[in-house]
């Protein structure tokens, strides 16, 4: 190595270090701020919304929209984590729509969203029954018009039962069988494990819930009428519980139906959306019951308008010969808009065809046809498939010559209790492999 080379080595390494210029040092120090802030807020997110996120994104559409035939979308959405419904029932429940909207705008919208709850005049239909091979299902249509739809599966653990639910999100304020696009209604759906219509859970414990029409009959002076419907809303020193809540306590906690009822006993009841409301729940061992709140002193339909006075009777599919003699005699149950509470209508609204009546004995004669199956004995699913399309909405108008505000069913849900499975189909396609769906537990 030559002299020149070794002075330009010595000089190289003598050469005053370059130094970062001041605004130069603030950008960098800004930009390790901004990263350690952004990260800090990825961190609160995941730790405040982690379970809302995993449900947001579980959301799926399974069945496209007709609005041809009146169908709205269907999609299908896995609840992460416990939805605060412990929380909720700790706390001990609410009295009304708007305590349990708080309760939800404050825990799992975390008062971002505000959410709606609306209930339509909605026609339903229940009925439980066995196969052959002795499996226990139950059997529900629930009647409406175009709406979109939700299957609801939860898991939320810490003691309570998986479930999976069927849930009008027109109760959550998504009206008109709309599509969910956009942040905000997906939002909204976070509230679905609040709202369930139906549904079974992994002890084989199923439940529905249908319009009962209560309240003052008013008479329209053309030979027609309608009712002033007045929601039940009990008022002691107990906890209190609203209709679809009282559904999710009863898919979190029940094992069988007779912890359902001891439960259900435990709280005020306030139907929801100021209508009213009554209750069938079945379970995997064939017990089965009908729950309805009225005035046990006088229960007569002119009588039944004010909903603190009601109290809760429960009809047992075992112990019911006080509704009638067929439901003495038969072992399986059967319920629509129609209350089975014995007089509670007078002998004009029973002619009147009083709110299903007629498809309430459909069901019963579709069953046990010549009076000797008692049992409610049906050889497979199918033919229980079949009796809830005879009774469907959109058919039962047709082969009645009738039109009603409710023009489909919504959906038609089998649940197998035994099995722990459900078959769910919706508006009506029973044909139509596309809006046909299994699910299992």
């Amino acid at each position: 190595m030559n002299e020149n080379e070794i002075k330009k080595i010595e000089d190289k390494e003598n050469k005053p270090k370059k130094r970062l210029k001041r605004w130069q040092k603030g950008l960098i120090i800004a930009g390790c701020s901004v990263i350690a802030i952004v990260a800090a807020l990825g961190i609160t997110v995941g730790v405040v919304w982690g379970n809302e996120i995993s449900s947001i994104s579980s959301i799926k559409k399974i069945s496209e929209a007709n609005y041809d035939i009146k169908a709205g979308p269907v999609y299908e959405m896995t609840v992460k984590g416990g939805y605060y419904f412990d929380k909720f029932i700790e706390q001990g429940g609410a009295s009304d729509d708007n305590e349990l909207i708080n309760f939800i705008v404050d825990n799992i919208t975390k008062g971002v969203i505000n959410i709606d709850m609306t209930a339509p005049e909605i026609g339903c239909s229940s009925f439980t029954c066995v196969t052959e091979d002795g499996d226990r299902l139950f059997g529900r249509n629930y009647d409406f018009t175009q709406t979109t739809s939700m299957i609801v599966h939860t898991n939320p653990g810490n003691g309570r039962y998986k479930s999976i639910s069927s849930v009008d999100l027109q109760f959550l304020g998504i009206t008109n069988g709309v599509e969910i696009s956009g942040l905000f209604n997906k939002l909204i759906t976070l509230a679905a494990p609040y709202a369930p219509l139906d549904g079974i859970n992994e002890k084989g414990v199923s439940c529905g819930i249908y319009m009962s029409y209560q309240g003052n009959r008013i008479d329209d002076g053309n030979g027609e009428y309608h009712y002033d419907v007045v929601a039940t809303d009990q008022n002691t020193d107990k906890p209190d519980i609203t209709s679809t809540t009282m559904l999710r306590m009863v898919l979190d906690y029940a094992d069988s139906v007779d912890s359902a009822i001891e439960m259900i006993k435990q709280y005020d009841f306030h139907d929801s959306a100021n209508t009213s409301f009554h209750y069938m729940i079945a379970d995997a061992s064939g017990k089965s019951a009908i729950l309805e709140w009225v005035n046990v002193d006088n229960p007569k339909s002119n009588n039944d308008i004010d909903g603190t006075n009601r109290e809760l009777v429960v009809y047992y599919n075992d112990n019911d010969s006080i509704v009638g003699e067929k439901e003495g005699a038969n072992d399986f149950q059967y319920i629509t808009n129609f209350l089975v509470t014995p007089n509670y209508y007078s002998e004009e609204e029973i002619r009147l065809n009083e709110q299903g009546k007629d498809r309430y004995d459909r069901i019963e004669s579709m069953i046990n046809k010549d009076g000797t199956n008692t049992k409610g004995v049906v050889k497979d699913e199918a033919e229980v498939l079949n009796i809830l399309q005879t009774v469907g909405r959109r058919n039962w108008d047709k082969i009645n010559g009738e039109t009603d505000g409710n023009g489909c069913t919504v959906w038609s849900a089998l649940y197998n209790l035994t099995d722990k499975t459900v078959t769910w189909v919706g508006n009506e396609q029973f044909d139509n492999e596309r809006a046909v769906f299994h699910f299992a537990l």
